[in-house]
């Protein structure tokens, strides 16, 4: 099939690729002159395991091409993925005028009949209220579905190429028929396409990060109580994951969710409840114990060493908000370094991926280091932030020798705490006994 996607952030340069790599005919639309010729030189704008490797591939066999021309791309192909970004408003609802605009010009261009596909995240009901604003511009038949994106970060690829399922947002036997056939490779493993009508579509997406982010809030929750009570979250998490109905995932305690989709898609969930004339307490409380939950560290490590921090040197391993990825929106690090800078302390991070995007918001107000052990140089504690895999078996003789004093303050528990005591640090985890 001949397929645009209109918008080269993460989730658009994903599909667009990975779509290629299934044998279509696909090109990359953005206005963005200088991303769109790096693109077409190979240079990703973003870190994201595999995508380099894929992206070159499909560049090479002429499958895949980047490009400003919006009008040509709509004249070449059958399908119009609408992929651009919807960040938050001022009132908590995603900003969708990109999505409105790139749909007006596609009936406004289009030569014959086409699909458009809205990828991006937008407000429930979108999908209908946009078939019915757009069919008043033209009377060139067109079709318009939703196909929400459920891509991990640091595993964008795996997740498109070998989805858990596809969500179709049509009840239009047509659109139906051409998107199962262009997702039929994708879950040739069993995987179900699950097809819906365009307006459930879309309260999926924001239902799955919904979940998600309260199965986060709820185990970090034990875990403040664990603190105060005298238990044990580890102990505490293995007994009720063994429970065939809960079990393992996104049940780790730590530092709360980040990232561009959670935080932004339940504060627009609670949002339109509100307008929809319900409270939605529990989304309310979802996102209060995570705000509260990414100060953890700095209310340790000022049980531990007070307020006034002045003098004091402070490592961070990891400022992303997840490993395998450069992406530092909404991580608990830019609060934890921005406290820690307020209350006089001086900072050093190391991070395999973020430290530029980290360099951005801090300047050189902050100590940036590729070499994790650079960091510990009289350093008097240790924040564990991002749970990055060279991270988590250190060499504690050289950390000992290096810090000034041995004490860690562990965001992500990844740590035994009986071991690293026998070491010699102080050790505070979170819900750790």
């Amino acid at each position: 099939m001949n397929i645009a996607v209109v918008g080269m952030g993460y989730v658009g340069l994903t599909a667009g690729t990975c779509l290629a790599e299934s044998g279509n005919q696909v090109v990359g639309v953005d206005v963005d002159r200088e991303k769109i010729a790096k693109l077409n030189q190979g240079e990703l704008p973003i870190y994201e395991p595999g995508l380099s490797e894929l992206m070159e591939n499909n560049l090479r066999s002429g499958r895949l091409e980047f490009s400003t021309d919006l009008v040509r791309a709509i004249h070449t192909s059958q399908i119009i993925f609408i992929a651009v970004g919807t960040p938050q408003g001022p009132d908590d609802l995603p900003m969708i005028d990109q999505v409105e605009t790139i749909a007006r010009q596609v009936v406004e261009q289009m030569p014959d009949y086409r699909l458009i596909v809205i990828k991006s995240t937008v407000p429930v009901g979108t999908t209908v209220r946009l078939e019915k604003e757009l069919s008043l511009l033209t009377e060139t038949p067109f079709d318009i579905a939703s196909n929400p994106e459920f891509m991990k970060e640091g595993y964008a690829v795996e997740d498109f190429l070998r989805p858990d399922r596809v969500i179709i947002g049509s009840e239009n036997p047509r659109v139906i028929a051409v998107l199962e056939e262009l997702y039929l490779p994708f879950v040739r493993n069993g995987k179900p396409i699950i097809v819906m009508d365009p307006t459930s579509s879309e309260m999926t997406k924001y239902a799955a990060n919904a979940m998600l982010s309260t199965k986060i809030s709820f185990i970090n929750e034990l875990a403040n109580l664990c603190d105060r009570m005298g238990g044990d979250i580890d102990l505490v998490r293995r007994g009720i994951c063994s429970d065939s109905r809960i079990g393992y995932q996104f049940l780790y305690p730590g530092l709360g969710f980040g990232g561009s989709c959670f935080p932004k898609d339940l504060a627009a969930l609670s949002k339109m409840a509100k307008l929809a004339g319900y409270p939605a307490p529990l989304l309310n409380a979802v996102l209060e114990v995570n705000r509260v939950q990414k100060q953890s560290l700095q209310r340790k490590i000022c049980d531990y060493y007070g307020d006034d921090l002045r003098n004091k040197i402070f490592a961070i391993w990891g400022v992303t908000f997840k490993p395998r990825t450069d992406d530092i929106r909404e991580s608990p690090a830019l609060g934890l370094v921005a406290d820690l800078l307020a209350a006089g302390a001086r900072v050093r991070v190391s991070d395999p991926r973020g430290m530029d995007n980290l360099r951005k918001v801090f300047g050189n107000r902050v100590g940036y280091c590729v070499n994790m052990y650079d960091a510990l140089a009289g350093a008097d504690g240790l924040c564990l932030v991002t749970e990055w895999n060279e991270f988590r078996n250190p060499d504690y003789k050289k950390m000992l020798e290096l810090m000034r004093k041995a004490v860690i303050f562990d965001g992500r528990n990844v740590y035994n705490p009986i071991k690293t005591r026998s070491r010699g640090f102080d050790y505070f985890g979170i819900g750790r006994k």
